[in-house]
């Protein structure tokens, strides 16, 4: 019984411990004192991604994530993908947006690396020259298959989180690890809860993204109870915890093969 109830006190102190930390980033950001609506809200660039046309013959893809809109932001991030093929001198951009009718997969929905609404983006994964071409190939591919292409649930899923999730599964190469707090990635139908984890990169087990266990290279281990996910990554040490999503070394997944000359120009 003593452990028990150790046991329950250590997870609502790291729960509590990571709401404290995801509201007070979230006041950071509203430190401004302006109050805006999601029509004002800033959606300029960030200034992570690079200049397309400086690196025209060079493939590159990333993915990004941002603390979602309004009060949802301390809970949640929003997800998006990006990419430009060798010649190509703009990037294109793809996400799930649920109040868009119909078709809740967009493109070019918003500058490559805007501001959602506000929020800065984090990047995830960073891939650009050798191989990069046919990794775009099958990202396009994993698109076009996404199988909620008209559905759209911000809790459990299917969501944007769900999107990014299902390409990830498609393409591990892509070597996507979605944050603790990406609440949608683990959404799989009731009729198929096994399966691969989000990155594609380990197995999963899930009831609709509200239980579940997934272990994997990427995620390391993480638990899901109603969409709060909690866990340790073992590839980059850090803790997997809900509201922030990861406390730890640096996880964004870089693979860039390049000539000198280039590797040398590329932003910091």
């Amino acid at each position: 019984m003593k452990r028990t109830s150790r046991l329950t006190l250590a997870l609502a102190a790291i729960l509590c411990f990571s709401f404290g930390l995801s509201v007070a980033d979230a006041s950071r950001g509203e430190s401004g004192g302006e109050v805006r609506s999601w029509r004002t809200a800033p959606r300029h660039s960030a200034g992570i991604a690079p200049n397309p046309a400086e690196f025209a013959d060079i493939p590159i893809v990333q993915v990004y994530a941002a603390s979602t809109y309004g009060w949802r932001g301390v809970f949640a991030v929003h997800p998006w993908i990006i990419y430009k093929k060798s010649g190509e001198t703009e990037f294109t951009r793809y996400e799930v947006v649920g109040w868009r009718r119909g078709e809740v997969v967009q493109r070019n929905y918003a500058l490559p690396d805007g501001l959602w609404f506000g929020a800065q983006p984090k990047l995830l994964v960073d891939q650009r020259g050798e191989g990069v071409d046919a990794l775009i190939g099958q990202i396009e591919k994993a698109i076009a298959s996404y199988p909620y292409p008209t559905t759209y649930r911000s809790y459990p899923g299917p969501n944007s989180n769900t999107f990014l999730a299902h390409i990830g599964r498609e393409v591990p190469d892509l070597h996507l690890d979605l944050p603790a707090n990406a609440i949608g990635k683990d959404y799989r139908p009731i009729s198929a809860p096994l399966g691969l984890s989000p990155s594609g990169r380990g197995v999963q087990a899930s009831l609709l993204g509200l239980l579940g266990i997934s272990v994997g290279v990427e995620e390391g281990v993480e638990m899901n109870l109603l969409g709060l996910n909690l866990g340790v990554d073992l590839n980059s040490l850090g803790l997997r915890l809900p509201f922030v999503g990861r406390l730890g070394m640096d996880d964004t997944s870089r693979s860039i093969h390049l000539p000198v000359a280039a590797s040398e120009e590329l932003p910091h």
